[in-house]
């Protein structure tokens, strides 16, 4: 046995399809989910059914000792060895059947939670950049880890604990009507009592469950973002705000929890005191039966075994609602992100086997979604292959922007964008991106080893090559320096190098790529002289030959492009060479002057 998916089903698209086919309806999709392992539920099922046997045979064993024991039947020595075998027998059966329970009950919601998280990974990879922005990581993180553990948990719950109830209800139902319908029917009156309870509490319960997921994904989201800010936090002597804007939102999250667990006690309260009421009732009931005559003295226990199991399987049903009411709100949370729209479709579209690197802004315009003024408008620029065009300008003028369109971040709202005379819309972006190499401000590492983040990405990397990328990223005093060289383990988003070493590595990183087109958004404005000079060589390197784009705020860095775009209002004003701009004495030279 294994967890791999049924043959023929592709998991996750089928996971996506499956909500998309049954959205509103969280049981449809629940059962939809175990597509392929409907035949392990049965077995679970099955062995199930046979590991509880005695639970339901104890009784009537019990039952029938006691009966022979009060008739004076002379085969009652024979009969109590006889039936005592079948309880020992069915008792050692237990262990294995439970074994064979547990391992095909593991085996299918194992399946279904593993290709849940699988489906959201895909999807969160497949949303648009400008989701992501939107979006709280940590809203993404509880949704992967703990609403598919609460799906998991709905799972067992309706397939296998609410299909034990039936069982246990149903046997104790059987055995009683086929001794005595008196009793059945008394039986037959807890059943409209108990549902009305589980209808009275059940919107208020689904309420207070979706009230309590939201805040906890709220401060899930809060505390990712206090995690990440300790070091300006401590910088700045502000952990006592810190902790007390924290504790606002813990108390928030304590307030919702709070109101949940109250409605959820009192709902399990009141349903076992009913039920115990009628369970004493029960006693008196067939006590009288059996003064009369009309049930055996040890059909007193037997029915009141029954009526226990019953009142117990009743009173767990009661108390699965609220663990069936937070896996519905999870169901419906993890549709939130499958059935997501907003993704960069690429299916159907040209795939590039190779990029030379020339584009051409046309009428550009770009507005983003939640407002009506444009970022960009009238913008113009043409790049031939292999050139270097810098992008300067005040905080806010679109350079950024710019550079999201050559990425394929985003769409020009109007006009077009090209890369050797296609559309950036028409094509499949994944094979123009393998051309692609992207140096943001902030580095990005990984908490891997220095190799493991320059070959991001890349198979079968020879030494040699490595090397070379090495060198041209200044970096090799740096790997002689280390005890591990380039297996240096770099910690945490690489918190164990400097920011001009990170730098660096995603220098070393873009290298690796080959690429023919180089996206560098502000790369050395943040760094000092020393390591700014280090990484200036380095980017020489990187951009020889190969259509660079570069957004810079220190203009002295961007001396040996071969056209420099200055952008205001959204628009190219000013277009040239370093010193052409310098001529002309407009905006870059006025900007130029501010830094000298």
């Amino acid at each position: 046995m294994n967890l791999h998916a049924p043959k023929g089903i592709d998991v996750e698209n089928w996971f996506i399809e499956c909500y998309r086919k049954h959205k509103g309806h969280p049981l449809k999709i629940l059962i939809g989910l175990y597509k392929g392992n409907y035949n392990k539920f049965f077995l679970a099922v099955l062995f199930f059914f046979i590991k509880h046997a005695p639970v339901w045979v104890l009784p009537i064993v019990t039952a029938n000792i006691i009966n022979d024991i009060t008739s004076g039947s002379p085969d009652t020595i024979q009969n109590i060895i006889i039936q005592a075998i079948i309880m020992v027998a069915l008792v050692a059966l237990n262990v294995p059947m439970n074994y064979l329970y547990t391992r095909y009950k593991s085996l299918a919601t194992r399946y279904a939670e593993t290709g849940l998280r699988k489906a959201l990974v895909r999807k969160l990879q497949q949303l648009s950049i400008s989701y992501h922005k939107e979006t709280q990581s940590g809203r993404l993180q509880s949704k992967i880890m703990r609403d598919v553990e609460a799906v998991e948990t709905l799972s067992t719950q309706m397939f296998l604990s609410i299909l034990n109830i039936a069982l246990n209800i149903g046997v104790a139902l059987f055995v009683t009507v086929s001794k005595s319908l008196i009793v059945f029917l008394f039986f037959l009156l807890t059943t409209p009592l108990a549902a009305a309870t589980m209808v009275f509490f059940r919107n208020i319960m689904k309420k207070r469950n979706t009230e309590f997921r939201k805040e906890m994904e709220e401060t899930s989201a809060r505390v990712m973002e206090m995690v990440e800010l300790i070091p300006v936090t401590r910088a700045h002597a502000l952990e006592e705000e810190e902790v007390t804007k924290m504790s606002g939102q813990l108390f928030a999250v304590a307030e919702k929890g709070y109101k949940l667990d109250v409605i959820q006690a009192l709902f399990g309260s009141v349903g076992w005191a009913i039920f115990q009421i009628f369970q004493v009732v029960c006693l008196g009931f067939t006590g009288f039966l059996a003064l009369k005559g009309s049930v055996g003295p040890g059909d007193i226990t037997l029915y009141q075994s029954y009526f226990a199991t019953i009142v117990s399987q009743v009173s767990s049903l009661m108390s699965l609602i609220p663990v069936i009411a937070k896996g519905v709100e999870s169901v419906n949370s993890i549709g939130e992100v499958l059935l997501e729209e907003d993704i960069e479709c690429n299916d159907g579209k040209e795939a590039l086997d190779s990029v030379e690197g020339e584009f051409d802004f046309k009428n550009v315009r770009f507005a983003y979604n939640n407002t009506d003024k444009p970022v960009l408008h009238e913008l113009n620029l043409h790049v031939d292959k292999g050139q270097t065009i810098a992008l300067v300008g005040e905080s806010g003028a679109g350079k950024s922007t710019i550079l999201n369109l050559v990425i394929g971040f985003n769409f020009a709202t109007d006009g077009v964008v090209t890369i050797d005379g296609h559309d950036i819309r028409d094509i499949d972006l994944r094979s123009y991106r393998k051309h692609l190499a992207v140096v943001p401000q902030t580095s990005i590492l990984f908490s891997g080893t220095i190799r493991d983040n320059i070959t991001y990405g890349i198979d079968d990397v020879d030494e040699d090559t490595l090397n070379k990328v090495v060198d041209a990223a200044n970096l090799r005093d740096l790997i002689d320096s280390l005890p591990d060289g380039l297996d240096t383990v770099v910690g945490e988003h690489g918190g164990k190098l400097s920011g001009g070493q990170r730098q660096r590595v995603s220098i070393a990183r873009a290298l690796m790529r080959n690429p023919k087109v180089i996206v560098l958004d502000e790369a050395t404005s943040a760094l000092d002289s020393i390591s700014e000079k280090l990484i200036q060589e380095a980017l020489n390197n990187l951009t020889k030959d190969r259509t660079t784009f570069i957004v810079a705020h220190r203009l002295s860095t961007i001396k040996g492009a071969d056209r420099i775009a200055v952008i205001a209002d959204g628009h190219c004003v000013e277009y040239g060479t370093y010193d052409e701009l310098m001529e002309l004495k407009g905006e870059f030279y006025q900007m130029k002057s501010i830094q000298s």
